[in-house]
């Protein structure tokens, strides 16, 4: 069962990415995977973002992050830059909904090991959930925590 502090989690991750929906997901649509991956790097680089979701209508295919370049360029050498984003696409992920908590979304990220959750609100792409999104509201979450058992001991002693 959830604590209170679990539970602003879950609406802390509701509110971080229903907030941003229509930005958000603009910045992270790949769309089609015979994209170059040197213009998908050039993509991420544009946005200042780290990963981007490639979709075929409603249908996620995958995911394409800045490690998946690095892992290709790793194997593949200077080449990579002229492959097709659907030949190194990240095809096995874990998704989050925009009420799940954050405890959920750091067990997927840690089981994955990955970076980047896609968010979907009734099966569609609403946004992406980062490591760093989910970093910021656990300190928020620990920093509340410490401050209401502070007070708890001063309202004791």
């Amino acid at each position: 069962m959830d604590s209170p502090i679990g539970k602003r989690a879950a609406l802390l991750l509701a509110l971080v990415l229903c907030s941003g929906v229509p930005r958000a997901s603009a910045q992270v649509f790949l769309g089609r995977i015979d994209v170059s991956v040197k213009d998908a790097a050039a993509r991420l680089r544009e946005r200042n973002i780290a990963a981007l979701v490639a979709t075929k209508g409603d249908a996620i295919l995958g995911i394409i992050s800045e490690r998946e370049i690095v892992h290709a360029l790793s194997s593949h050498g200077e080449r990579v830059a002229s492959m097709n984003v659907g030949d190194i696409l990240v095809r096995d992920f874990a998704t989050v909904a925009p009420e799940d908590s954050l405890r959920r979304a750091m067990g997927l990220m840690t089981r994955y090991r990955t970076r980047h959750l896609p968010v979907l609100r009734g099966g569609k792409l609403v946004g992406i959930v980062s490591i760093g999104d989910v970093v910021k509201h656990r300190l928020e979450d620990l920093e509340l925590e410490t401050n209401v058992l502070r007070d708890a001991y001063i309202a004791v002693h």
